[in-house]
């Protein structure tokens, strides 16, 4: 797995890409007054306090939770629907306490929830076709992590994955499917056009993007708050794997 806080070999196709997010989601940040802190902090003067009753996990126990949770998952032993969802629904009114965030593709194949047995309020979830680190999912991450306390964020790919399997056709296709295709081209190039591979590799360099472009997650990281891994779904056996 990539070192979250240097430059890997399959993050180098990336570095401008990095730099003009990270660009981006400064302005973004300045103009936008979701948080006059999360915007400091996004132009690196500061990291957001993190909510007060924010998840007590390290980051480490928030991983085990995720693949004890998808252990669950597998053995068809799901625990999230014995929770009383009323009182769930009602104790996530006024907030939220998310351990984890997920960067998950748009897939409906792929329900972030029921793969790590999990219920209301217990996961931040981002999804995007291709699970891609966009200016967007980076800002919303960054908010789960500075603002929320969430202490893992897992970018997870899947099996047959149809952005990718798109982006090595790289056949026109109408409106804006295409634009999926630029960002996805170095995990095809480095695969070699194997879609698996491609899927593996691409979610790796999103992990690595997400650790580099955003001066929040790196601070998090680097205090120990915070880990960002990479992760593979197999549709039929409906087990994740974390990439090395």
């Amino acid at each position: 797995m990539c070192d979250a806080l240097s430059p890997c070999a399959c993050h180098g196709h990336h570095s401008d890409r990095a730099k003009a997010i990270h660009g981006f989601s400064r302005r973004r940040f300045l103009g936008s007054g979701l948080s006059g802190i999360i915007a400091a902090a996004a132009i690196g003067a500061a990291i957001p306090q993190r909510a007060a009753a924010g998840t007590t996990l390290s980051p480490d126990d928030a991983v085990r939770a995720l693949l004890d949770g998808n252990g669950r998952y597998v053995e068809r032993h799901l625990t999230s629907f014995n929770e009383d969802l009323a009182l769930l629904r009602q104790n996530n009114v006024a907030k939220q306490e998310p351990f984890a965030a997920v960067l998950a593709c748009a897939d409906s194949r792929v329900p972030v929830e029921l793969v790590f047995d999990q219920s209301i309020g217990r996961l931040f979830v981002t999804r995007v076709a291709g699970n891609l680190a966009t200016s967007e999912i980076i800002a919303s991450l960054e908010y789960g992590a500075a603002v929320l306390g969430t202490a893992a964020i897992l970018v997870l790919g899947h099996e047959s994955c149809g952005a990718v399997k798109a982006a090595i056709a790289g056949k026109p296709e109408p409106g804006q499917i295409s634009a999926l295709y630029a960002p996805i081209r170095p995990a095809v190039e480095q695969a070699h056009g194997d879609l698996d591979a491609a899927v593996r590799i691409n979610a790796r360099i999103q992990t690595n993007l997400l650790a580099t472009a955003s001066p929040v997650l790196a601070g998090l990281i680097k205090e120990g708050k915070l880990k960002i891994i990479a992760g593979y779904y197999a549709l039929a056996s409906g087990k994740v794997s974390l990439l090395g």
